[in-house]
This record gives C-alpha cells, sequence and structure tokens, in this order.
C-alpha cells in the first residue's frame, strides 16, 4: 500500500526534539519520558491503584491486556502479592496470539509461539493463586468462538483501560494498516472492527524478527488472532508504553499529532477514547529527523 501521510507534516513532527515532547501544545495525548526501567514501574503501579480504587468502590476492574510489553506485570504482581490486592473482580480481554500458516494456534507451551503461555506464565503464573483473576475472566481470542471476546465486552459496558505497546507503523495488538491494492478500509470501519484472523503484514513480521529472534524471519508466525478496535475503543483510557528506541521514534509523533488514519491505526484512539498516555524513554523520543536527513530528503 502506498503512503498517503502528508510528507511535510512527517517531517515536522520527526523534527521535533525530545524535550519538547511532553505538554506539546498540539498533541492530541498526553507523553511522559522517562527511564525504561521506570516505565514498567509507574505502569505496574497504574494497574495496581487502579484495581485498589475500583475494588473499594464495588466496581469490576476491566482491561485489555498486551503479552508485550511485559515489565509491568512484575511490578504489579509484587504489589498484588505483598499488599494482599483482590483480582477476583478483574476481568481481563487479551489482546491477541499467534496463528500458523494454516490459522490454527501453537501448542501452549511457553515459548515464542504461544501469547497465551507467556501470559499463563509470567502473568497470571507470578501472582498469588487466592489472589489471583478468576479463569472465567481471562478472555482470549478464540478460533473456534470469534465473537465471544467482543461480546463479552459489550456485556460487561466496555473496558476501563487498555494497556498496550505501539508497532512501528502504529500497530495496535495485531491491528495494523490494510495493506491491500484492491480494496480500501476507512477509517470509521476500522473503528468497528471486530475479534478477527488476519495474515500478518511483511514490515510486521520482520520487525518481529528483528527485535526478538536476530532477524530470523522464516519462523516468525504468520498469522494471528487479535482484538479489534471495536472493543478497544469502548476504554475510558489507553496507556502506551513504548521504549524500544529508533523502531518507535515516528509512531509516537504520528500518535502525538496525525488525524485518525488507518495507515498508522494508534491514531483512532485520540478520536475515541477520553485518555491517551505514552510513557516512553529518552531513547525513543530522540527525533528520527535532523537537519541533514531533511536535506538529503527535500
Amino acid at each position: 500500500m502506498s503512503s498517503n501521510m502528508d510528507l511535510e507534516k512527517m517531517i515536522k513532527w520527526c523534527s521535533i526534539p525530545a524535550e519538547k515532547l511532553e505538554n506539546h501544545p498540539e498533541s492530541k495525548i498526553k507523553v511522559k519520558i522517562m527511564e525504561k526501567a521506570e516505565v514498567s514501574m509507574r505502569v505496574g503501579n497504574m494497574m495496581a491503584e487502579e484495581v485498589i480504587k475500583n475494588n473499594a468502590e464495588g466496581k469490576p476492574t476491566k482491561w485489555v491486556l498486551p503479552c508485550g510489553p511485559m515489565g509491568q506485570y512484575k511490578y504489579f504482581a509484587q504489589r498484588v502479592n505483598k499488599e494482599r490486592i483482590s483480582l477476583k473482580n478483574v476481568w481481563v480481554f487479551h489482546m491477541d496470539d499467534f496463528l500458523d500458516w494454516q490459522g490454527r494456534p501453537y501448542p501452549e507451551i511457553n515459548n515464542y509461539f504461544s501469547l497465551k503461555a507467556n501470559m499463563l506464565h509470567d502473568f497470571y503464573g507470578i501472582i498469588d493463586e487466592e489472589l489471583n483473576v478468576p479463569e472465567d475472566q481471562r478472555i482470549w481470542p478464540d478460533i473456534n468462538d470469534i465473537d465471544y471476546l467482543d461480546r463479552k465486552v459489550e456485556e460487561l459496558g466496555g473496558v476501563d483501560t487498555v494497556y498496550a505497546g505501539l508497532g512501528y507503523k502504529g500497530l495496535v495488538a495485531f491491528c495494523e494498516a490494510p495493506n491491500s491494492p484492491y480494496y480500501r478500509i476507512s477509517v470509521e470501519e476500522y473503528a468497528q472492527s471486530k475479534t478477527r484472523i488476519v495474515h500478518l503484514n511483511e514490515d510486521t513480521l520482520i520487525s518481529l524478527s528483528e527485535r526478538d529472534i536476530g532477524g530470523f524471519v522464516q519462523i516468525v508466525p504468520p498469522m494471528a488472532i487479535t482484538i479489534g478496535f471495536k472493543s478497544m475503543l469502548t476504554a475510558k483510557k489507553a496507556v502506551f508504553m513504548v521504549t524500544t528506541g529508533s523502531w518507535k521514534q515516528t509512531s509516537i509523533r504520528v500518535l502525538m499529532f496525525s488525524e485518525p488514519t488507518v495507515e498508522y491505526p494508534a491514531t483512532l484512539f485520540p478520536e475515541y477514547v477520553p485518555e491517551v498516555l505514552v510513557f516512553t524513554d529518552p531513547a525513543t523520543a530522540q527525533p528520527p529527523v535532523t537537519d541533514g536527513i531533511i536535506k538529503e530528503v527535500i
């Protein structure tokens, strides 16, 4: 798919120095820059405080959670276990999972290929069982009942918070830019997208292989099942954790300044979700465009 982004605007956004991102007057979202380890700690504590508040008010806590980034879960679990925070009234909607080339899930083994197994081991597995989220309140995207997740979100009246990473082209879960030359999906249509099975875009396969397995793209799972925007955009808040350096310097700025576009799907959040936060680190906040690069581009 060719790009429909305004190149002059992109250059302007991508030239903004890191120190000017926080409290930028044109930003559609809030951005906080801190050390990478502090991002995980801050979000883990935010999750704990959200449950404490809702428990005190007798309300359920309803989240959409990613299997990556994962660092926040250690801090969350530490507080849950130490402070004996009950998660019995928490509902977790899991974002996605890998599928093989035939659209089937991988075995639930704690390795690269099963995101469900990763979460069972590295999220639920580090929380004391008597405090843990009940199994029937852990909602996974399921190829055998693909509408179940969205029905449950609607039944519960939407979600409270989406905690998410951010892809280098604005991917959230495995909701990425549609790339067919034969059909177009509007922003309004994409905002209503449901849980579905997808073929991963080639740039996503490459970015996953570079980040996780040394460029061994041949073994990256080619398909996935993913939550859609219809359920995610019911949230009151979205919290993005973006600390992977140069891969995300552009996508953060597009999220901050762009109008909604399916070319960078995360841009739908500021349009539909009342509060959008990005926690990032100094390396990721650096501008991808310098004076020298601009002279070469223009």
